[in-house]
């Protein structure tokens, strides 16, 4: 029982790793993800992504008849994946705990925003709200601008990997003991847990870190600079191995390598005068050289391009692959997880149309 971005992103981990994954959907309109745009060839780039390998099903869970046919497909089920409106899939007679009791090696997973307990369990939340509640928002953007969003659905993703998380070690549990779990996840746990050290900033200073844009608070150097053609690359030095190196190849000696900035906490208090005079350097290179320089350094140093999404889209290390979708093929990121010297890998199952596979999960679980 999923919708938008959370609980599909754990299903469809479960579907690569090898999972039957039956998606149930509204009846006549389904998952409201479907509905977000339309720039995939006539489908919306959020579903595409999250629902490769699935079956659909659609369902009226209020009628007595449907309701049935999902209890059946739970008593079969290895796991029960849900992410409705907080209180919805209990108001429906699917709440986990009873489902535990009834299918008792039943491996039930509810995704919230904020979780079971507390003033705040049964609000309604998405990704931008818990980027706002969590701080993460007041942590995200330039020192000259106001709060911002992440680029993409943290909140969700994050969410969505702590339940796949979660299930794999449900299942792994119940391999030797034969039990079912309960797994819970929210929203705002998985941006807590990831908002931790700007946390710790706050609890044990008295003030969080400030908005730095494309730099960091409290590592220097570490940010952009632009190159004699334009080119806007981003360097990070993490540690005095590094910074030595560093110096080596672009300062030769003098002030600059010695004791006033030989420590990260003495560049961060003196940033300015850091960033200005690696401006001046990266400045009368072109990319190509710069690029040569760092990388045959004694320790080579870390950078990357500021690439917009057309470059990222030609990047020679971006994986594709190809899932089958109602609209012809489509050409997606491949997964990210890799199975070194095995044959078989994660698989990119069709992209399904709304209750395309109605009938044969019907026959299947008719009962008869």
């Amino acid at each position: 029982l999923e919708q938008a971005v959370a609980a599909p992103y754990c299903s469809s981990q479960l579907a690569a790793m090898g999972a039957r994954v039956i998606k149930i959907e509204r009846k006549g309109v389904g998952d409201f993800c479907r509905h977000y745009d339309t720039v995939v060839k006539g489908l919306c780039s959020y579903f595409v992504w999250l629902n490769r390998g699935k079956e659909s099903l659609e369902l009226d869970i209020k009628r007595e008849v449907d309701s049935q046919l999902l209890h059946r497909l739970i008593s079969k089920a290895d796991v029960f994946l849900e992410n409705l409106l907080p209180g919805a899939a209990s108001r429906s007679g699917f709440d986990c705990r009873k489902l535990r009791e009834m299918y008792p090696s039943l491996i039930t997973c509810s995704i919230s925003g904020y979780g079971s307990t507390g003033k705040y369990r049964a609000k309604k939340a998405y990704d931008l709200l818990i980027q706002a509640e969590t701080g993460l928002c007041s942590v995200t953007g330039s020192g000259q601008g106001g709060p911002g969003r992440v680029g993409v659905s943290v909140a969700d993703i994050a969410a969505g990997s702590n339940a796949f998380a979660g299930i794999q070690a449900a299942l792994y549990h119940r391999a030797s003991t034969g039990e079912g779990s309960g797994v819970e996840v929210s929203l705002f746990g998985g941006m807590a847990d990831w908002m931790s050290v700007p946390l710790l900033y706050q609890d044990y200073t008295g003030k969080a870190p400030r908005r730095v844009g494309l730099s960091h608070p409290s590592v220097c150097p570490y940010g952009v600079f632009t190159t004699k053609d334009g080119i806007d690359l981003v360097i990070s030095i993490q540690n005095e191995r590094e910074w030595v190196s560093f110096c080596s190849v672009f300062f030769q000696g003098g002030e600059f390598c010695g004791m006033r900035f030989d420590n990260n906490a003495k560049r961060v208090s003196n940033r300015a005068i850091v960033d200005s005079k690696i401006h001046d350097v990266f400045g009368s290179y072109e990319i190509s050289e710069l690029e040569s320089l760092l990388m045959s350094a004694p320790t080579p140093i870390a950078y990357g391009i500021v690439n917009d999404v057309g470059r990222f889209s030609e990047h020679h290390n971006l994986r594709r692959a190809t899932a089958r979708s109602p609209n012809g093929d489509i050409r997606l990121v491949d997964f990210p997880i890799q199975f070194v010297d095995q044959k078989s890998q994660m698989s990119h199952g069709p992209i399904p149309f709304l209750g395309e596979h109605n009938r044969t999960i019907r026959r299947e679980f008719s009962g008869e």
